[in-house]
């Protein structure tokens, strides 16, 4: 994670500089040229100092950075998940155990244990203090239990040493996952249900799951990579043979990536992507989407080393494209605002509203996803650049200052 700091603090370092040297470069009036003589003198602001040519050189980098990232997220999606259908259910509800996750909060986790389907008879709460929920039984991880792994992670592997489980898969749910239309699963190893974040104290933070929510259609490819470039814990069955061989036993900060990343490195697995979906809570305030975002970030790139060489070079770009690139848009926009213009030639800018593009396609896409109820959300398509700086802050944060323990996102629950 070293070579990433060192690189998003230089190139902001860069950016900022050569930002500021831009803004207050002298400017050069010329005359109409070979234009008539009415027509009025124009006004360029010159871009000849080594600052403004680092600015430059620094844009261009984090363009064709992100523009690559953009690339290969169009080959993964529409290439190599181009026609994929989730697979026929061939397990039904009493091939199932279901273990939701929690610290302590009993309300949330109740909404989650009323959504579930009537054919789940095999339910657990995993706490770590006592509650009391109706439907289904709490275990409290002990206060002694030891293992490498840490906080989520730690109780799911104690429910993996503890808990008897007679059932082909285990079906993770977090606290506040309240299930929609779940009727089985097909035969996979490992099957990632869908998300789609409910709205909570914050329009802004709910944006950024949208937008998220049309980046991540790239999920439907990964039954078909190697392995997935990333998993969500929220919502994922694990058949229960891999579970045991692979264990939760390890620290990291993104548990339920590290497991999928292991397994399938350690075991000949499959993958599919259900059609059931979780409505998790989207995090309800700017500070909460933040340290989500970070704890995402920091564990990722720390798990990463784990991966064959290509995937851990494609996971750490992909995160430093993330980092980088609301950097631009909050350095550009303002000098555009303040009439201060670079001039590097159409094809920088060809590059650039391409780039732009790319955005307001993605949290298009992730109205789509949520559907015809939710498409009045698309009138906050002129908010896409403040939504992809918060998407993005994040894992700014993750990389410069990754957190040193597991930080759950506080949930509200149903007001």
């Amino acid at each position: 994670m070293k070579i990433e700091r060192v690189t998003l603090v230089a190139v902001t370092l860069a950016l900022v500089i050569g930002a500021i040297a831009t803004l207050f470069a002298p400017t050069v009036v010329s005359g109409p040229g070979s234009a008539p003589a009415t027509a009025e003198a124009t006004s360029t602001t010159t871009a000849d100092t080594w600052a403004t040519s680092l600015f430059g050189v620094a844009l261009w980098a984090v363009t064709l950075l992100f523009g690559a990232t953009a690339l290969i997220w169009m080959v993964i999606t529409y290439v190599v998940g181009a026609g994929y259908e989730t697979p026929a259910n061939e397990y039904g509800l009493e091939d199932v155990q279901v273990r939701i996750m929690t610290v302590d909060a009993a309300a949330v986790v109740q909404e989650t244990v009323d959504s579930l389907p009537d054919g789940l008879d095999d339910v657990h709460v995993i706490a770590e203090s006592s509650i009391d929920v109706t439907g289904a039984s709490v275990h409290v991880v002990p206060d002694d239990f030891d293992c490498r792994a840490v906080r989520k992670g730690r109780a799911q592997e104690w429910a993996r040493r503890t808990l008897d489980c007679h059932k082909e898969f285990v079906l993770y749910l977090d606290e506040d996952s309240i299930v929609e239309s779940f009727d089985g699963l097909p035969d996979a190893d490992i099957v990632q249900l869908r998300e789609k974040p409910r709205r909570t104290g914050s329009n802004l933070s709910f944006l950024a799951d949208i937008y998220r929510m049309g980046v991540q259609l790239e999920q439907r490819a990964f039954a078909r990579l190697s392995i997935p470039l990333f998993a969500w814990g929220g919502g994922i069955a694990v058949r229960s043979e891999i579970e045991d061989a692979t264990t939760w036993d390890r620290k990291s900060l993104v548990e339920d990536t590290a497991f999928v990343w292991a397994a399938f490195q350690e075991h000949d697995v499959s993958f599919a992507l259900a059609d059931a979906v979780c409505r998790n809570e989207a995090p309800p305030s700017l500070y909460e989407i933040t340290q989500q975002r970070r704890r995402w970030a920091a564990g990722n790139l720390q798990a990463s080393e784990m991966l064959p060489f290509r995937y851990e070079v494609l996971t750490r770009v992909r995160n430093a494209a993330w980092a980088l690139s609301p950097i631009v848009t909050l350095i550009v926009v303002p000098l555009s605002l303040l009439s201060v213009t670079v001039a590097y030639g159409g094809l920088f800018f060809a590059a650039s509203m391409a780039l732009a593009l790319c955005t307001l396609a993605w949290f298009l896409l992730g109205v789509v996803y949520y559907g015809g109820d939710y498409g009045y959300w698309a009138l906050a398509l002129p908010l896409a650049p403040v939504v992809t700086v918060v998407h993005s802050m994040g894992t700014v944060a993750g990389i410069l200052a990754p957190p040193e323990t597991f930080r759950v996102t506080t949930k509200v629950g149903s007001k």
